[in-house]
């Protein structure tokens, strides 16, 4: 009886687990601007605590969604983007280190990269130009940052 007892929990336990989901490129639509989702190296993702997932086609559609639902309750668990050197894998956005660069043009015109890996990104900024940034830095000062950038690169 304890085996089955253990192997519910274990199940009930693995079963609440939230997850990421693979984004389906060409077929997933963009909850910010509602746009089909077709680059494999921008596509983002929303993982609620709950287990609902919202997909975005840039980083800069999922942080606009952020601020305009803050107020709304929403708890986003799980924040992921899309490395541009990895089409298709989401990572965690908190890790990733972001490139803005007019010679990286993004979906939604902000001009917004993730990577994996710093090095990677510092390479990708080395030849590109730009700024770097991290989750926090781009998440405070999205707004001044977006606006930069379009004057800057667009």
């Amino acid at each position: 009886m304890k085996k089955y007892y253990l192997l519910y929990v274990v199940l009930l336990i693995s079963s609440c687990r939230v997850n990421e989901r693979a984004i389906v490129y060409g077929s997933d639509e963009c909850e910010h601007c509602k746009m089909l989702i077709m680059d494999k190296r921008y596509g983002s993702e929303i993982v609620t605590s709950k287990g609902k997932v919202y997909t975005f086609d840039s980083v800069e559609c999922l942080i606009e969604f952020i601020y305009e639902n803050e107020d709304s309750g929403m708890d986003a668990s799980t924040l992921l983007v899309t490395s541009y050197t990895d089409p298709g894998r989401l990572i965690d956005a908190k890790t990733a280190s972001f490139l803005i660069s007019g010679q990286m043009p993004s979906p939604m015109g902000a001009f917004l990269t993730a990577f994996s890996d710093y090095k990677v990104a510092k390479e990708f900024y080395s030849s590109s130009g730009g700024y770097l940034y991290t989750w926090e830095e781009l998440i405070k000062n999205f707004k001044e940052i977006k606006l930069k950038a379009i004057k800057e690169f667009d």
